[in-house]
């Protein structure tokens, strides 16, 4: 697939901190066609066309960022990752504005969503270009999350989300600035045994 160009400058987090408790092992290195999870999730964000892509890293920091040495994607480690995924965003955020600080708008994905495709974070931007709405949310389900775009004007509020609150949380606080985009894949979220046998199970 050749790379995707995006309709303005859009950057890309992918969130890959966690400890993985509940899979028992670094779910971040689990394989899945022939590559990493979290490989395979920056290898599809440098498709989408975003830039820039930053990957934060935290619980296996130093053993998974092996994964991504030879890839042209950002990497930075959470330090305080075992505080919640708000602490994650925060440290992705500096990052992305410190790389392009005229950055108009920002993906916000998970490496454990493997079902998620280049081509749809792509269309994230070109519906909020034409929606022009703040927030272009995934929905699946009876959910609306990620992966989801926040335009410029939320950055301060990304920024302020503490503890284990997520990008949901911004979500659901503004919704009527919401644009949902139905997407079934990202309902599989990797996040124990039972989810991964689903995942292999679907490449038979």
């Amino acid at each position: 697939m050749e790379k995707l160009t995006p309709s303005s400058p859009t950057g890309l987090i992918i969130l890959a901190a966690g400890a993985s408790t509940r899979m028992g092992q670094p779910k971040q290195l689990l394989p899945f066609d022939g590559e990493s999870l979290v490989r395979r999730s920056a290898r599809f964000g440098q498709l989408s066309g975003c830039f820039p892509v930053v990957v934060v890293l935290g619980a296996n920091g130093p053993l998974i960022a092996t994964e991504l040495e030879d890839y042209p994607v950002f990497v930075t480690q959470n330090p305080r990752w075992a505080d919640g995924m708000a602490s994650s965003i925060r440290v992705g955020m500096e990052l992305l504005l410190s790389t392009l600080p005229d950055v108009e708008s920002v993906v916000i994905s998970l490496c454990d969503q493997p079902l998620v495709t280049p081509g749809f974070l792509h269309s994230l931007t070109d519906i909020w270009v034409q929606v022009k709405k703040p927030v272009i949310a995934t929905s699946y389900g009876k959910t609306t999350g990620v992966p989801a775009l926040f335009g410029r004007e939320l950055f301060d509020e990304l920024v302020q989300l503490e503890g284990q609150e997520g990008a949901r949380k911004l979500i659901a606080a503004h919704p009527e600035r919401v644009h949902r985009v139905p997407f079934p894949g990202a309902a599989l979220d990797v996040d124990t045994p039972e989810d991964y046998l689903k995942l292999i199970g679907g490449q038979m």
